[in-house]
């Protein structure tokens, strides 16, 4: 499977089988897939998004937002629990408003579950881990 590398934006084949052994960028030797969120921004998003072969959990939040803050250790707990299975990818929507922008981003924090790109559900508002893990798994 094909995994963009968030820090140099190469893209990596990883195989499947070898996803959840803490594969890193054949370029930049960063961490690929090792359970904790990644961060985007409108200069690495397109790159990442349409080429992953993964899915992709995204979570828009804002430095100013309180429930963002609250769900981050949530957020961080679920990455972990599908390490290898998912890339779970944070996004400040302030400093990146082209990403925000492209998904009618309307509250903070919002969920995203994509794959190649395309938009597969949302959640607004801020949840705990157990309800982030159940919610992706019915939508992979």
């Amino acid at each position: 499977m094909l995994i963009v590398c968030t820090h140099c934006q190469t893209t990596n084949r990883v195989p499947p089988d070898r996803a959840g052994s803490d594969p890193v960028c054949a370029q930049c030797k960063t961490p690929l897939l090792d359970g904790h969120p990644v961060e985007l921004t409108d200069s690495n998003f397109e790159r990442v998004i349409s080429r992953t072969e993964l899915p992709i959990v995204i979570d828009f939040w804002a430095a100013w937002c309180g429930p963002c803050k609250m769900m981050a250790p949530h957020f961080e707990a679920a990455a972990a629990r599908f390490k290898g299975r998912a890339l779970f990818a944070k996004i400040n929507s302030d400093n990146n408003p082209q990403a925000a922008a492209r998904y009618a981003i309307r509250s903070l924090p919002t969920l995203l579950l994509l794959r190649g790109g395309q938009e597969i559900k949302r959640q607004p508002g801020a949840v705990q881990s157990a309800q982030i893990v159940a919610w992706v798994e019915a939508g992979v």
